[in-house]
């Protein structure tokens, strides 16, 4: 054998840097920290976990629970890398049914923070507290025998301050902290979860019966409402939950969760079979939003892929891609086949409309001020009360120049959506929501560029029930949307009053609107300029303010919104993108009519 006089280039890792290499591919954040935690006190069989957290998880973190308990001979080893209860052997990774089996959860927290751990079994007469500190066992004492177990994590990353320099704001923290506890009270709805956040309580799900009832503790009723069961099955595998009806589907992607035993994971064949599975129910630019839950024979999924166990494989992939598309199509193909149609809901030509719709045309709601005609304009008789109840498109002070009426010819209205009117030589059909939409947007725009959004108080405030991060996000950005005339007040931990509205856009649908509202807010962070951030706050508000489809808009009305439509340059799209007219020019007709080209 030769031997060399100096050493080689392979050196074998001291221990304290092979455990702070496994702590970021884990402990990316607070958030993961808590995620950790919580899933070992779920596998040891805790009915009650409660999370409370000091400065985002960079100042505290502690998680109780009421488990089994570890005894003393067992809880300095858990702190040992790879040291798990859950396998026995490598046969066992194939089968895993546990949250946690890897073993690297407490050694990597512990090797990047400071730790202190009490736990106690059922037959102790004393507990057990350790002390450590950067991975090091520092102290073993004498506890009171709960049965359970508390871990204290302070100090995080306290020996890693490059780690902490890529850490987002608190608040930012926090949220991740929230969605962490969020999911597993998704996944456990029979266990009751509850966070708090500077000794403030920010979440509080007691025990339930049902994953249905679970989100709506999460997501409110307002979520249920607009949901619809998801149920399918083959051998081996079984799709349950919830999905946003597609009538309802939003830009945003929130929320879009996935369970696969228990698990929240990514997976892109899933998602895109939810996709598939909305296939053209779905708008162009909107999302899918679901809440699922795969339930699948444990040796048909691998989830020892990543080293937070946020992504599986399938070993049959395209099965259950089509198991899951097939439960939603079917899901929605029953939300679109069953209608209820009240006898009063008929119109005089025979076409259905929802109750709702009915309703509106027996009630019309109030939109603003009266209608203010052009001289020289006609109001038939009797028109004249109806028509200051269903005006909509008149303001105070236009800051435009009003279009000669006589370009505008109102020629009546297509299934109570669409607008058929002249403009000039052309005949032009106009969507009654976009057109107004743009209207609304295009003066809530130039208010907010002289900085003159007014607002009009609410003669009885409207009160919202958000989940408590929701309530909190509004909070935080308050005072930028008072400047936007909007009046929002937190009352208690989970609820809004809506206060004032910005002058000009009449009555909302606050519950509808918030919910629009927070998806904007959540972007906020990312906009790159103010402007940014508002334009989509104000598209939200004109569609919200904005006339619906189905209802019914008489003559004079009609001529008033395309005459405000044509004045603001006939714009062919609302703020989201989707078309406000069809025109057909005079010489477009002569050719359909054959009066040229002969």
């Amino acid at each position: 054998m030769v031997t060399t006089g100096f050493s080689g280039k392979i050196q074998i890792l001291p221990g304290d840097v092979i455990s702070r290499i496994a702590a970021g591919e884990v402990i990316e954040r607070p958030a993961a920290v808590v995620k950790e935690l919580i899933e070992n006190s779920l596998d040891a069989g805790s009915r009650t976990i409660t999370v409370d957290v000091k400065d985002g998880g960079l100042g505290m973190i502690r998680v109780t629970d009421d488990g089994e308990g570890m005894t003393r001979t067992d809880a300095p080893q858990a702190f040992g890398r790879h040291a798990t209860s859950k396998l026995r052997s490598d046969r066992d990774l194939w089968s895993i049914r546990t949250m946690g089996f890897r073993g690297e959860a407490l050694p990597s927290i512990a090797s990047v923070s400071k730790v202190q751990l009490v736990t106690a079994t059922k037959g102790d007469a004393i507990g057990t507290e350790l002390q450590l500190a950067g991975g090091q066992l520092q102290q073993v004492l004498d506890a009171p025998p709960v049965v359970g177990t508390r871990i204290e994590v302070t100090e995080l990353f306290y020996n890693q301050p490059a780690r902490k320099k890529f850490l987002k704001s608190m608040p930012t923290e926090s949220s991740h902290i929230t969605h962490v506890v969020q999911q597993a009270a998704l996944a456990w709805p029979s266990v009751h979860f509850k966070l708090t956040s500077n000794a403030q309580e920010v979440l509080n799900y007691p025990a339930v019966s049902t994953a249905e009832d679970r989100i709506g503790q999460i997501y409110r009723q307002m979520f249920l409402d607009r949901a619809v069961a998801v149920q399918g099955e083959q051998p081996g595998a079984a799709i349950s939950g919830m999905i946003i009806d597609a009538n309802h589907a939003k830009a945003s992607r929130t929320p879009q969760e996935l369970f696969v035993n228990r698990r929240p994971v990514r997976n892109a064949a899933i998602l895109h079979a939810v996709a598939e599975g909305y296939g053209s129910f779905l708008a162009k630019g909107h999302q899918p939003q679901f809440v699922l839950f795969l339930e699948i024979d444990s040796d048909s999924v691998d989830v020892n892929v990543h080293p937070a166990k946020r992504e599986i494989r399938f070993a049959a992939n395209e099965a259950i891609h089509q198991l899951v598309r097939r439960a939603v199509r079917q899901a929605l193909g029953r939300r679109e086949s069953v209608v209820q149609v009240p006898q009063d809901s008929v119109s005089e030509g025979g076409a259905v409309l929802p109750a709702s719709v009915s309703s509106w045309t027996q009630t019309p709601p109030v939109f603003g001020g009266p209608v203010v005609l052009p001289a020289g304009s006609d109001r038939p008789a009797g028109e004249a009360r109806q028509a200051e109840q269903l005006a909509f498109v008149s303001e105070a002070a236009e800051s435009y120049v009003r279009v000669p009426s006589s370009e505008v010819v109102a020629l009546g209205q297509l299934n109570r959506t669409y607008l058929v009117v002249q403009i000039g030589g052309a005949l032009t059909i106009i969507d009654q929501h976009t057109v107004h939409e743009r209207v609304l947007f295009e003066r809530l725009y130039r208010a907010w560029q002289a900085r003159g959004m007014a607002a009009q108080p609410l003669l009885i405030p409207e009160s919202v029930e958000l989940t408590a991060p929701q309530a909190a996000l509004l909070q935080r950005y308050q005072g930028d949307l008072e400047k936007l005339g909007l009046g929002l007040e937190p009352f208690g931990t989970a609820t809004v009053l809506v206060r004032s509205v910005p002058l000009g856009i009449g009555k909302v649908d606050a519950g509808g609107f918030l919910q629009d509202l927070l998806d904007d807010l959540s972007q906020w962070d990312r906009a790159s300029s103010l402007e940014d951030r508002v334009r989509p706050v104000l598209a939200s508000l004109a569609c919200h303010g904005a006339v619906r489809a189905g209802r019914v808009m008489e003559l004079p009305e009609i001529k008033h919104l395309a005459a405000d439509w044509l004045a603001e340059g006939k714009i062919q799209t609302c703020p989201h993108g989707r078309r406000t007219a069809y025109h057909l020019g005079i010489e477009e007709l002569e050719k359909i009519f054959g009066r040229v080209g002969w």
